[in-house]
């Protein structure tokens, strides 16, 4: 059994990977573009090569498209509407004591 990726119709043997750098440590990981590559060690040296060349990020990850799970526009309102019925979600629905200290 191979763990190659499926060949797409003109023979190609790389997969898409979506790629993500966190330019410091402890910040978000910001998506920065996409590579083609046959594997995800290979996917991470094209990302590096691409994406951090004029910088040296804390970190990078590279992530097959194929993984990824997301909304489409159909699907928008139905999937947020749930949230607008619940008020208690929002934290204006909380009273805070008058007691309570303020942050600084």
């Amino acid at each position: 059994m191979s763990s190659a990726p499926p060949a797409r119709a003109d023979g190609d043997f790389t997969e898409l990977f979506e790629v993500f750098v966190q330019e410091k440590a402890g910040e978000a990981h910001q998506h920065v573009g996409s590579v083609r590559a046959a594997g995800p060690s290979l996917a991470l040296q094209h990302a590096r090569d691409v994406y951090a060349r004029r910088s040296s990020p804390a970190s990078i990850w590279v992530v097959p498209t194929a993984a990824i799970t997301a909304t489409v526009d159909a699907d928008i309102a139905s999937f947020f509407e749930p949230a607008a019925d619940k008020a208690y979600r929002h934290p204006q629905f909380y009273r805070v004591p008058k007691d309570t200290p303020e942050e600084s």
